[in-house]
């Protein structure tokens, strides 16, 4: 299926809150030059500072104050651009004390802007690692953020941990996005998932909204990466933002990670080819067809 994806046009701004690496990208080190590429304008305030993610043995760093986002966040509303956000991301958050704050942000650029949108990537864990965050942080994301946010996306085991309910199977999926929606998002979207009917050699992508659900599929690659789940959740809310249309936003999105992820894996290399496939993150080759479930 070869398509063209089009632009977004009259784009605001888009706060991130997230991560930032030196080397590699994951978080804001990811989202923000991709955003960039795609014409939005994007406000990082980093919620750590790492010299790479934590999976290379030897990585330093440290978090930020929760107070350092308020600050950025007033400073931002002292010079009258708090009306300009359009939209909210946030990630990796550290500690509840950081969600705290997070959330207050999205509080005050709703203040200006009554329409914003926040979208919440509970980064909480992975299947094989399980919960890699600090104690509390998953129990934020599922009784504070959630019922703030407009949009959520979590991956597989994130899902099946929010809602405490298996997600295997294609109705599980369902189940559980829509109990994600009874709690307040208009949108819930799961990645990286293994269904009973998907084939081994690809993974899903499942959106539902009030009008319905659809499935993205897309071809496995043989490749492990850091950062594409925080790159498909800040892609997915550029894209909704132009046209609310959840399964367009959900074609798009996949469609664009999934172009840097191949250029990833033919060049065999560990992080994400931003950069060097910034061209086709643009305009990607591959465009897949959202199915109505």
């Amino acid at each position: 299926m070869v398509a063209r994806i089009g632009s977004v046009a009259g784009m605001g701004a888009i706060l991130s809150i997230q991560s930032h690496v030196a080397y590699g990208h994951v978080g804001n080190s990811a989202v923000v030059f991709a955003l960039q590429r795609l014409g939005r304008e994007v406000w990082p305030i980093d919620t750590v500072q790492f010299s790479s993610h934590a999976g290379y043995p030897g990585w330093r760093g440290e978090a930020f104050s929760p107070a350092l986002i308020g600050q950025c966040v007033a400073g931002l509303d002292a010079i009258g651009q708090l009306s300009r956000c359009e939209g909210v991301v946030t990630g990796y958050l550290g500690q509840p004390d950081m969600g705290q704050a997070a959330l207050a942000a999205v509080e005050a650029v709703r203040a200006r802007n009554a329409q914003a949108v926040y979208a919440c990537d509970p980064v909480i864990g992975d299947e094989g690692r399980g919960i890699y965050v600090r104690d509390g942080v998953a129990e934020f994301f599922r009784d504070r953020a959630i019922p703030a946010a407009t949009l959520v996306s979590p991956n597989a085991f994130e899902l099946a941990w929010l809602t405490g309910r298996p997600c295997a199977t294609r109705a599980e999926a369902l189940s559980g996005l829509q109990s994600l929606r009874a709690r307040g998002p208009a949108v819930a979207f799961a990645t990286s998932l293994k269904l009973e009917d998907t084939p081994a050699q690809a993974l899903d992508l499942i959106a539902v909204d009030a009008h319905g659900a659809w499935r993205v599929r897309t071809p496995k690659l043989p490749i492990t990466v850091n950062g594409a789940g925080d790159l498909v959740s800040a892609l997915f809310l550029h894209e909704w933002l132009g046209h609310r249309d959840t399964a367009a936003a959900l074609a798009c999105a996949s469609a664009r990670v999934y172009a840097v992820v191949a250029a990833t894996a033919r060049a065999g290399g560990r992080e994400l080819q931003l950069v060097a496939a910034q061209a086709a993150l643009a305009d990607p080759e591959l465009v897949f067809t959202p199915e109505r479930l």
